[in-house]
């Protein structure tokens, strides 16, 4: 089933597919908001599938239909945020357990969407994570405290069933869910398919 706001798109200059994390947004969400610029766009807790995705002027019900038809063959699945990873020292995250599901999703939407490399291409096999900070707002030792605190407070379980389409502006205030996807429920072989 798709949840679609076509008016959602005014003023937008990009937009993302992502997989909101309800269940770590109690956890996240006070780091979130002082150490990710994201957080004020308002971008929910995520792990991001496709970013940049199609220009916000060329999304039209073609493509979320697209997008719909990749996703109708991926099950809902849980995972688990056990481990706080860096990327170098500019950005602080969470490993979702298993990250198989997030990359399988990763795949399809990219085979569909070949003009829309994830990270536009500066990553040849991205790593599937939900960011809790970034250099683009936090300083290290800022990044720094909340990984000790977070590390106490895991692992985050969470049940992955819905991805949204998201488009927005670089500033406060401006993303909005556009399409909300729900995931089909996990069939008793839990194997997913291709778009």
């Amino acid at each position: 089933m798709v949840e679609v706001g076509m008016n959602r798109l005014a003023g937008a200059t990009k937009s993302a597919i992502v997989v909101p994390v309800s269940e770590a947004e109690v956890v996240v969400g006070p780091h979130r908001r002082v150490l990710d610029h994201t957080a004020a766009w308002p971008v929910p807790a995520h792990v991001t599938v496709l970013h940049p995705f199609v220009a916000p002027e060329r999304i039209t019900g073609n493509v979320i239909d697209d997008v719909w038809a990749c996703l109708a063959a991926i099950p809902a699945f849980t995972c688990a945020f056990s481990n706080v990873a860096w990327f170098g020292q500019d950005v602080v995250w969470l490993a979702p357990d298993p990250d198989t599901p997030f990359r399988k999703l990763t795949e399809v939407v990219w085979r569909q969407f070949p003009a829309c490399p994830p990270y536009r291409g500066a990553h040849s096999n991205p790593t599937p994570h939900l960011t809790v900070g970034s250099t683009h707002l936090a300083d290290l030792a800022g990044m720094q405290r909340a990984a000790i605190d977070l590390a106490a407070k895991l692992p985050i379980h969470a049940r992955i069933d819905r991805v949204h389409l998201i488009a927005g502006a670089d500033a406060p205030g401006s993303w909005r869910t556009v399409a909300e996807f729900a995931l089909p429920p996990t069939p008793s072989t839990n194997v997913a398919g291709d778009c």
